[in-house]
């Protein structure tokens, strides 16, 4: 029997990457993971082998990604903390697609971002454009996702805000509150990279959901459907911001960015071509009603702790 084709996911104990690993090992593909957390607690067994996520030593990356077919790569930073900046994230991904030409990968899927641009004032923005820029222009035949949220049992953003409104008897919106954001469910994510995996053409796909929301109309569906009581309120995203800062630091971790303020408030976070998933953030919401926002979910505490 030939061996199963082997694939290789960053961060296949983290979140994106967790349901890219399950479609694949249900599909009969043998994973290999890249990651900084080999000892993090995962539910792949001995279905998943792995190799250290290190930098400083491109050989060595080369060695590991030998004989892999496909790369998904999830690798990015939300924000800046401590050495890990975006230009590091930037430089370390170039460091690895010139890794995968070296090992003969085929195919890179890469998770970007809706609307990169290189003119972006804002580092997350740019940042990604620059590693699309990179993609296309190497050697590997190439899927790039661009998604906008991604939602699911795991997921910050959606979960944080049903946190904030189940403890606090006030939340704070951004500005008017009118600008927009197109989820995606993570399994529809994975179902795009994976499908993606198969293909052989260069794209540039929108991962977005079937569902468009104000954030007005998201806050009122979380309110609604978790019945909760807070009283909801509109303030200057600077005076948004600063309470944020203040809850963090109870927290312990870093509820927003002035990155993710601007790119909020600028309707980056929504696209109006065709849906590419099919879960409708409503239904996954009614369905989960019990569980969402039931505990914060740091961000600091998942990657840096």
């Amino acid at each position: 029997m030939p061996e199963p084709e082997l694939h290789v996911v960053t961060g296949a104990f983290s979140y994106t990457g967790k349901y890219i690993t399950r479609r694949l090992i249900a599909d009969g593909i043998r994973v290999r993971t890249l990651t900084n957390h080999p000892d993090r607690p995962h539910e792949f067994g001995d279905a998943v082998s792995t190799a250290p996520f290190d930098f400083s030593r491109p050989a060595a990356l080369v060695e590991s990604l030998r004989g892999a077919s496909v790369l998904y790569n999830t690798y990015w930073v939300r924000f800046s903390h401590g050495s890990t900046t975006f230009d590091r994230a930037i430089t370390n991904t170039k460091t690895l697609i010139t890794a995968a030409e070296a090992a003969g990968v085929r195919r890179i899927v890469h998770v970007s971002i809706a609307n990169p641009s290189l003119d972006s004032p804002l580092p997350y923005y740019r940042g990604k454009a620059q590693l699309e820029e990179a993609i296309t222009s190497s050697r590997l035949s190439y899927a790039i996702l661009r998604p906008t949220v991604i939602f699911g049992g795991e997921d910050v953003l959606i979960n944080n805000i049903a946190w904030l409104l189940r403890h606090f008897p006030v939340l704070a919106i951004l500005g008017d509150g009118r600008y927009r954001m197109r989820p995606i469910h993570v399994e529809d994510m994975a179902k795009l990279a994976v499908d993606c995996a198969r293909r052989d053409d260069n794209v540039v796909i929108d991962a977005v959901g079937p569902e468009t929301y104000t954030f007005n109309e998201l806050i009122a569906l979380l309110k609604r459907t978790l019945n909760c009581r807070s009283r909801i309120v509109h303030l200057p995203p600077s005076v948004a911001l600063y309470l944020s800062r203040v809850i963090g630091i109870f927290l312990r971790d870093v509820i927003l960015t002035p990155d993710e303020v601007a790119g909020l408030t600028a309707d980056l976070l929504v696209t109006d071509g065709p849906a590419t998933g099919a879960i409708r953030l409503s239904d996954w919401i009614r369905t989960n009603a019990d569980s969402i926002g039931t505990h914060y979910a740091s961000e600091l505490a998942r990657h840096y702790r």
